[in-house]
């Protein structure tokens, strides 16, 4: 992959993207750079109002930029279906899952799941499975990819406990979560090549990158130590995209691939990234999808394993 950069992007012409988290951080840069090169891009916010503003900068920045602003809080089933059924597009090429909490307090989402399991996964689970028949229409090919984290070798997903109910520490739960988008890419990944699609499930991380999410950190000293950190070693949401936008949009990505920093999983150019041997485990990627489907209600019509 060498130096790839932003201007590597693939001609995006023509091609509907959507960009969950799209108003900030990594999600508004790639939003943006794939809006330069002539995607149509969905910018899916949870509020309205930094949409907006979103959309505004990034047409400052881009010019000539098609985006529009719709709202998805993917810590409310409600919400997710609202957006799935109001999205104004008969195909969708790239889905982007980019939104997500990190090493929150405890907490509980609209339909009572642990706010990292729910949003990070769950509700990213229930928006693909909402876009499935959108995406397999694509052509040549759509995409999706999912962003996950360096952190999700801090733990495995609990078989006994995926909702965080009898033990909870923050960063575990975060850590769980994102081993679950990876589980959750390999099984998709798999069920996408059984039916014989063409659609591309891969998954990528930003290393260690400024991205806004240690305001969310619980405790003034916890967040003190976050944002010195982010200044002091992280990369520029700039350069922490890359990994997310190769994914998205170049030729050599295949399905479950896991593609982050160069230079250990931390900081540099997109490559092939390490990741922990559990994210390819078949058992447990078949009970967290069965999970999920119970737990959302949402069921991938057409990908079902006999």
């Amino acid at each position: 992959m060498g130096g790839w950069s932003a201007g590597e992007i693939t001609d995006q012409e023509g091609r509907v993207a959507v960009v969950t988290g799209a108003n900030s951080g990594l999600g508004y840069v790639a939003a943006r750079e794939l809006a330069r090169k002539g995607a149509c891009v969905v910018l899916a916010c949870r509020s309205e109002t930094r949409g907006k503003a979103a959309a505004d900068r990034l047409r400052g920045e881009a010019p000539g930029a098609d985006v529009e602003v719709r709202l998805l809080d993917l810590g409310d089933l409600r919400s997710v279906h609202r957006f799935a059924e109001r999205l104004p597009y008969d195909r969708v090429d790239l889905l982007v899952n980019n939104a997500g909490v990190m090493a929150v307090p405890y907490g509980t989402t609209a339909d009572g799941f642990e706010t990292q399991f729910g949003v990070n996964h769950l509700g990213h689970f229930a928006l693909t499975g909402l876009l499935l028949p959108r995406l397999l229409d694509a052509d040549p090919g759509a995409r999706i990819v999912t962003v996950s984290s360096m952190m999700h070798a801090m733990s495995n997903v609990d078989l006994r406990d995926p909702n965080g109910l009898r033990s909870y520490h923050r960063w575990t739960a975060y850590a769980r979560s994102k081993t679950a988008n990876l589980l959750f890419t390999h099984a998709l990944a798999r069920r996408l090549a059984d039916a014989g699609s063409p659609v591309v499930a891969a998954a990528a991380h930003p290393g260690y990158a400024a991205t806004g999410l240690s305001a969310g950190v619980g405790g003034r000293g916890s967040r003190l130590l976050m944002e010195l950190g982010d200044r002091a070693m992280a990369q520029s949401p700039e350069t922490g995209v890359l990994p997310i936008l190769y994914a998205a949009t170049a030729d050599a990505v295949r399905p479950d691939s896991f593609t982050g920093p160069s230079f250990a999983m931390w900081r540099g150019a997109p490559a092939p990234s390490w990741r922990a041997p559990r994210t390819r485990d078949d058992r447990v990627a078949e009970w967290l999808w069965e999970v999920s489907e119970r737990m959302t209600g949402v069921v991938y019509e057409g990908l079902r394993t006999g």
